[in-house]
């Protein structure tokens, strides 16, 4: 009986996905996906004249939820953008970037707590009145209008605009994207039925940038004109 060749082939290498390569990715469908989720909401806001307690302020409030968590992971993806390399990064422009993440990520807080309050008062009210005496009982209560309301969303603006403007001032996007920014922050807090151009100017402004950040391959991200 004779004995078989030993097989020393070495079995086929299967390439292994690092985490921040998920990340990356992540990060670069969110770049696309946060503005079209805020142009959904925006439309089906439009749509809605009764703005009540029906299907479409529930839909629409998803998407609203939908939207901001998805611009969370686009400031991380800003943030790890704005960064500069180790071997040239100040302290200064480390604490700049993380203060820019930290203004983002408070904004996107309150709005994600004016939105969970949306959906609450839209799912417990039985008509508008009933949503109107809920909210200005929510409302009533010390801070929640400043911190949810007012001063709190404005800090996403500030945070997102900030994280954008230092890329470009570094080169490492065009000037353009943080104008456009600009203009689709301008439009949503002129009036909200301005959303939907707000949401088609954001995504013009991010959806380039995504380019720039780390590719899944750990390659650096290609600077845009």
């Amino acid at each position: 009986m004779t004995k078989r060749p030993r097989d020393t082939r070495r079995p086929a290498h299967r390439p292994t996905r690092h985490p921040a390569s998920t990340r990356d990715a992540l990060a670069r469908a969110a770049f696309r996906a946060a503005p079209l989720c805020l142009l959904v909401y925006g439309v089906i806001r439009l749509s809605d004249t009764d703005r009540g307690p029906d299907l479409a302020w529930t839909v629409g409030h998803l998407f609203m939820l939908s939207a901001v968590l998805l611009f969370a992971a686009v400031l991380t993806g800003l943030h790890r953008l704005t960064v500069p390399p180790p071997a040239t990064a100040s302290r200064a422009a480390r604490l700049g970037a993380g203060a820019g993440l930290s203004l983002g990520l408070t904004g996107a807080l309150a709005l994600t707590v004016q939105g969970v309050i949306d959906l609450v008062v839209g799912l417990r009210a039985a008509d508008r009145s009933e949503m109107q005496r809920l909210f200005e009982e929510v409302q009533s209560h010390p801070g929640v209008m400043p911190a949810v309301y007012t001063v709190g969303p404005l800090l996403f603006y500030v945070g997102l605009l900030w994280l954008t403007v230092q890329p470009a001032l570094r080169r490492r996007i065009g000037a353009w994207c943080p104008v456009v920014l600009f203009l689709g922050i301008a439009a949503m807090t002129v009036s909200l039925d301005l959303l939907p151009l707000g949401a088609l100017l954001f995504g013009a402004a991010l959806a380039p940038l995504a380019r720039a950040l780390p590719s899944p391959a750990g390659a650096a991200g290609h600077p845009l004109g």
